[in-house]
């Protein structure tokens, strides 16, 4: 239930606190003291309204908190779920703050927790149903006739389970389409993909083949030369009479020989030595080097071809051995998703299959299930009707096999009322009296309440469009309702006002240029007057006070007292004593 609303500098409402009760809870009051505005805040806190050109003028801030008590288990965990906040441990009890700014923003918190708009509205989802003046138009759409039926039948369940299979199967027969549609170019496409990884496997590539290979093909080409140079420098150095090593090691020797007369030629002498042993190293190794140059015909024309081979590839599919590989895995990853979806195509046939029968199953199931439902709801609408004053009133559904199957089932329904006799029976969109549509939003609301898990109902002028006959008894469906939910309603009928479990009214003060809108529970004396004054306006009598007064006897069950009511009551304060206003 909705325990407390704080509303701050919102439109003419400066500074409101509004105390609600369990049950039935009506807000009264002249029209256009704001009554609706009330209602309005609480669409703003619970994100169903924007908050644009609602803050009070002059203000840079407005503020609208409400604070609700939850005890279903369930709703709590699937609050805790959305919003991350752990309601539970605090006992249920929620604080819902919407804060708007002058600049246009708005910002919202949950037990002081920040969250956003869009968690705000599925909160709301589970915490309060507020129908406005003209929500019967709801009624009109038969897809939201078809919800409404659903939720009596309790098909809910059962109405998602077959959603999840026709979603299935609609998503198989888009996949089948698309690759039955795309099964020539796959197929080119994989002999195409098949073809180059073959071409790129043919060649057995291996990391740094091709820069070995243009390293020998080099030394092949310039063998001859290779050959004679390396000869004659090996000879020069080491082979020819007056080599360098020959001449070179006669040196050593002399100056080997000073350095023993002199010792400051000793490191010469090392360094001369040193320089003919590093020779004599690289004499052996150009010998060792022209041992190895033995041309082999054969080898040069293998290389050239392999390393015609590979520039091929390479200049296919890559700069690089790497990059063709890279190519080459790609290929590989490709090949897999077309030979994939081949394969799909050839199953997708046996999925459906089991998947239209899961579905037509469900179909089925859900159809039983919401024509057993209609023929229990027809007779209990009717029931309601004629206590709502259309006693001639008739209420079916009709059903229509779907041409195909949708999203909602096989069945398309709409409902159709008599509402007077010898008028045809005709479906609840051609129905033009709106006094007619209200009372059959209201009869159908009230049969589905008691599974409701909505805590709280919000009325705003549900008695629009209804005769003040029906008052008391739209008072007695209302105070119905309020015995599964804490119900919020605003009337103008004194006899639906007197089955309020708290009677709240709105008054609109003009103080020099400012209008403020102000809410307060009367109770007691001034109930009556309050009840009097919407009975026979600001001209209050006697007369005026004992009809108000047999209002609320009758609300009550008891027998309308006889005596009148003594004096007028020219102002009560908010004070009390003993639990009845003082008078002033």
């Amino acid at each position: 239930m909705l325990r407390e609303l704080h509303i701050s500098n919102l439109a003419v409402i400066a500074d409101a606190r509004v105390e609600l009760a369990p049950g039935l809870n009506c807000f009264t009051g002249a029209t256009g003291a704001g009554k609706s505005l009330v209602i309005g805040a609480i669409e703003v806190l619970l994100g169903m309204r924007s908050p644009a050109e609602m803050l009070r003028p002059g203000v840079e801030e407005g503020r609208v908190s409400g604070v609700f008590e939850v005890r279903d288990v369930d709703v709590l965990q699937r609050i805790e779920q959305l919003t991350d906040a752990p309601i539970a441990a605090e006992g249920g009890e929620i604080l819902l703050t919407r804060r708007l700014y002058a600049s246009g923003r708005s910002s919202i918190s949950l037990n002081g927790n920040p969250i956003t708009l869009g968690m705000l509205k599925q909160v709301a989802e589970h915490l309060v149903d507020v129908h406005g003046q003209h929500d019967h138009q709801f009624l009109l759409k038969p897809a939201n006739q078809l919800d409404v039926l659903d939720q009596f039948a309790g098909a809910t369940e059962l109405r998602r389970r077959y959603h999840d299979a026709y979603t299935q199967l609609q998503e198989a027969k888009q996949r089948l389409a698309d690759l039955s549609a795309n099964r020539n170019l796959r197929q080119q496409q994989l002999e195409l993909y098949r073809f180059q990884a073959a071409e790129i496997d043919d060649a057995q590539l291996s990391p740094g083949e091709y820069e070995e290979l243009s390293a020998r093909a080099s030394v092949l080409r310039n063998l001859e030369k290779l050959t004679k140079d390396a000869t004659a420098t090996h000879a020069a150095l080491y082979e020819a009479d007056g080599s360098v090593l020959e001449r070179l090691k006669m040196m050593v020797a002399v100056i080997a020989e000073l350095s023993l007369l002199d010792q400051n030629l000793r490191p010469i002498a090392d360094s001369t030595r040193d320089a003919t042993i590093s020779l004599e190293e690289v004499a052996f190794d150009l010998s060792r080097y022209l041992d190895k140059l033995d041309l082999d015909p054969n080898e040069s024309k293998e290389v050239e071809e392999r390393l015609n081979v590979l520039n091929r590839i390479l200049n296919k599919y890559g700069h690089s051995v790497e990059e063709t590989l890279a190519h080459r895995e790609q290929l590989g990853q490709q090949i897999a998703e077309l030979e994939k979806a081949t394969d799909d195509l050839s199953t997708l046939q046996d999925r459906i299959d089991p998947l239209l029968k899961q579905m037509t199953e469900l179909g089925k199931q859900l159809s039983s299930k919401r024509r057993a439902a209609a023929k229990l709801l027809g007779p209990r609408v009717v029931h309601e009707l004629r206590e709502l004053g259309m006693e001639k009133a008739a209420f079916t559904t009709t059903f229509t096999a779907a041409p195909e199957p949708l999203a909602c089932g096989l069945d398309q329904i709409e409902f159709i009322a008599q509402t007077n006799p010898g008028q045809l029976a005709q479906p609840l969109r051609k129905i033009a009296s709106g006094g007619e549509l209200s009372r059959i939003m209201l009869a159908l609301k009230g049969i589905l309440a008691a599974g409701d898990r909505v805590s709280v109902l919000v009325f705003d002028e549900i008695d629009a469009n209804v005769g003040g006959r029906l008052g008391s008894v739209i008072g007695v469906k209302l105070r119905t309702l309020a015995a599964h939910h804490q119900v919020l309603c605003i009337t103008h009928l004194p006899q639906i006002a007197s089955y309020a479990d708290r009677h709240l009214t709105v008054r609109k003060q003009i103080a020099g240029d400012t209008t403020q809108t102000n809410v307060r529970t009367v109770e007691g004396g001034e109930r009556v007057e309050e009840l009097a004054e919407m009975i026979g306006g600001q001209h209050i009598t006697q007369t005026t006070r004992a009809q108000a007064a047999e209002l609320l006897a009758a609300a009550r069950g008891e027998f309308a007292p006889a005596v009148t009511v003594a004096r007028p009551v020219r102002a009560l304060s908010s004070s009390s004593r003993n639990g009845k206003p003082v008078r002033k």
